[in-house]
């Protein structure tokens, strides 16, 4: 039977070798982010053979498509086990329409699939970003050329910008009165973990500072072998081109040589999926969740 422990950071070179078999393109499979993001769904992990498999054990039990390669229908069968003895019946997220096919092929008829938007990755063309070229991003250009008029400076994030960042994003936290919004409790704590552990998890990271002030920072790492992942963005509403800037320039010092940045998901918020959208996106990653008659 399938065995689970809370993800550790001594877990880092098994399963990162896992993800690199599998190749997944979606910001889920990233040991940052699971590392990071534990505690919102109370979610722990287990290996069975060459698989990679994480569970949310906050409603009943929910998986992960699993990272990894070898017998598909061995691990489901063992998934399927484990959520029987937990009272529930086997659901399955992060399901790729790719990998949609392997549940027709092995289980047809016996299971509904879901699509939620809100849980769809945002896509882009790495070139796109960086260049913001064409008509279709001249806001952002003119947003950008307002924040350049400054004193400004763009610089990689170390450590001696760790303190100026918690202190950055703690103030966006009081300032939106989130104490009772589970996500952006949970987003403190993922924060916090990115830093303490920030060269162990292997980020990288942009600042922009305005007349010596930070106004801006953004952490991300590799995800896939052609997909460079955006974990956390902050910056200064207030600051015109704040935003825009940490993007583009971020882009091109971390992601320059990847065909894709993944800008994760938009949780159904109107105003993040207005930004997202607005830096057009190559694709949408489609998600499913299986559930199990």
């Amino acid at each position: 039977m399938l065995e689970f422990k809370v993800i550790e950071l001594s877990d880092k070179s098994w399963i990162k070798e896992l993800l690199r078999k599998s190749d997944f393109r979606g910001c889920e499979y990233s040991f940052a982010n699971n590392m990071a993001w534990r505690r919102l769904y109370e979610t722990k992990i287990s290996r069975y053979k060459d698989f990679y498999i994480s569970c949310s054990h906050k409603y009943g039990v929910q998986f992960t498509f699993p990272a990894g390669e070898g017998d598909y229908k061995d691990v489901i069968e063992q998934m399927k086990e484990y959520a029987g003895l937990n009272n529930s019946p086997l659901i399955i997220g992060s399901v790729t329409n790719k990998n949609l096919k392997l549940f027709e092929e092995l289980y047809s008829g016996q299971y509904t699939a879901l699509a939620d938007e809100n849980c769809f990755d945002y896509i882009y063309e790495a070139e796109s970003l960086i260049n913001l070229a064409g008509k279709k991003y001249h806001k952002k250009r003119n947003h950008i050329k307002k924040l350049y008029e400054n004193n400004w400076e763009y610089s990689e994030l170390t450590e001696k910008d760790y303190n100026d960042c918690i202190e950055f994003a703690v103030r966006s936290y009081n300032d939106n009165k989130a104490y009772d919004d589970e996500s952006s409790v949970s987003e403190q704590f993922a924060i916090n973990t990115f830093f303490t552990q920030f060269k162990e998890l292997d980020l990288k990271g942009g600042v922009i500072r305005v007349n010596g002030k930070l106004e801006g920072f953004t952490i991300g790492e590799a995800i896939n072998s052609d997909t460079y992942g955006i974990h956390i963005e902050k910056a200064n509403a207030s600051v015109q081109g704040a935003y825009a800037a940490i993007n583009r320039e971020f882009a091109e010092s971390a992601a320059s040589g990847y065909k894709y940045i993944n800008r994760e998901e938009d949780l159904g918020i109107e105003g993040l999926r207005k930004s997202k959208r607005s830096y057009y996106p190559a694709f949408l990653l489609e998600k499913n969740t299986i559930t199990f008659r």
